[in-house]
C-alpha cells in the first residue's frame, strides 16, 4: 500500500502503466479482436488508404494493416519478455557471484563484462545473426545473450553493499551457507533494482527486434512484426504513408510506456524521495 500510494502520485508512471497494459491485453486477445486474418491476401485492395473497412489501410498484398499491427504486438512483447528474462537470469547469477565472493572471482567476471561492452551490442547481434537462421527464437536468445552486462554490474553493486549488513552477518552466525545467504537474504533485497532494469530491458529488446526486422534479418514474413511492416512502408513511402505511420507509432508508444513505467518504479522505490 505504501508503494502504491506513492506510485499513483506519479502521473507519467500511471500513463506508462496504462500503455503497457493496453498493448499487453492487445497481444493476448489478438485472435479475437483482430478484424481479419493477418496473412490473408486480397489483390483487389492493394495499398488501400484507411477506410471504414480497413481503419489502418492495407499493404502491398492487400493485407489489413490493423490486423497485422495487432498480431505484431504478440511478437514484440514475446521477444521483449523472453530476451529480457534470459538477460536477467545471466546477469543476476554472475552479478551475485561477483559481488558476494569478490577477489579473483569478481575480477574474472568483471573483465568478461568489460570485454563484452567493448563491442557495440547492435553490431554484435548483426554479426551473430549473419551466421544463423533469422527466426524469432534466435532473435530472442541472441538479444538475451548480449544484454546481461549492465544487469551484472547492477546486481554486483547491490551485493557488495548488502553483504556487509547486519542481517547477513546474523545469517552467517546461525550457520547459513553461501547459497542460502545469496538466494534467501541478498537477492530478495536486490529485486527492486532488477525490476527496474527489467522494464528498461523489455523496451530495449522490443526496439532491437523491430530494428532487426526492419533490416530484414529479424522475424521473417509472412509472420507480422512491427519491424517488417515498417519495411513494407519504406518500400511504398511515397504512396502508402500509413504503412510507416501506424507500426512506427506502436513501437514509439510501447517503448515510451515501458520507459515511463521503469522510471516510475525507480522513483517510487528511491528512499531519498520518500516522505
Amino acid at each position: 500500500m505504501d508503494f502504491w500510494n506513492r506510485y499513483k502520485k506519479n502521473k507519467l508512471a500511471l500513463t506508462g502503466s496504462a500503455i503497457v497494459v493496453f498493448f499487453f491485453l492487445l497481444s493476448i486477445f489478438a485472435p479475437w479482436i483482430s478484424p481479419y486474418d493477418p496473412g490473408a491476401i486480397n489483390l483487389q485492395i492493394v495499398l488501400s488508404p484507411p477506410s471504414a473497412a480497413h481503419p489502418l489501410g492495407t499493404d502491398q498484398l492487400g493485407r489489413d494493416v490493423l490486423s497485422r499491427t495487432i498480431w505484431g504486438s504478440q511478437i514484440s512483447l514475446k521477444v521483449g519478455f523472453v530476451s529480457t528474462g534470459i538477460a536477467i537470469l545471466i546477469g543476476m547469477v554472475l552479478g551475485a557471484v561477483a559481488g558476494y565472493y569478490g577477489r579473483w572471482v569478481d575480477t574474472l567476471i568483471m573483465r568478461a563484462v568489460d570485454i563484452m561492452l567493448c563491442f557495440p551490442t547492435f553490431f554484435l547481434i548483426l554479426a551473430v545473426i549473419a551466421f544463423l537462421e533469422p527466426s524469432i527464437w534466435n532473435i530472442m536468445i541472441i538479444i538475451g545473450l548480449t544484454g546481461w552486462m549492465g544487469i551484472t554490474r547492477l546486481v554486483r553493486a547491490d551485493f557488495i553493499s548488502l553483504k556487509e549488513r547486519d542481517f547477513v552477518q546474523a545469517a552467517r552466525a546461525i550457520g547459513a551457507g553461501d547459497f542460502r545467504i545469496i538466494f534467501s537474504h541478498l537477492l530478495p533485497n536486490a529485486m527492486a533494482s532488477l525490476l527496474v532494469a527489467a522494464t528498461f530491458g523489455i523496451a530495449g529488446a522490443i526496439l532491437t527486434e523491430s530494428a532487426l526486422s526492419f533490416l530484414g534479418i529479424g522475424v521473417q514474413p509472412p509472420t507480422p512484426s512491427w519491424g517488417n511492416i515498417l519495411t513494407d512502408g519504406k518500400d511504398n513511402i511515397d504512396i502508402a504513408w500509413w504503412l510507416s505511420l501506424y507500426p512506427g507509432m506502436a513501437i514509439l508508444l510501447t517503448v515510451l510506456g515501458y520507459n515511463l513505467l521503469g522510471e516510475g518504479i525507480r522513483d517510487t522505490l528511491d528512499p531519498r524521495l520518500k516522505s
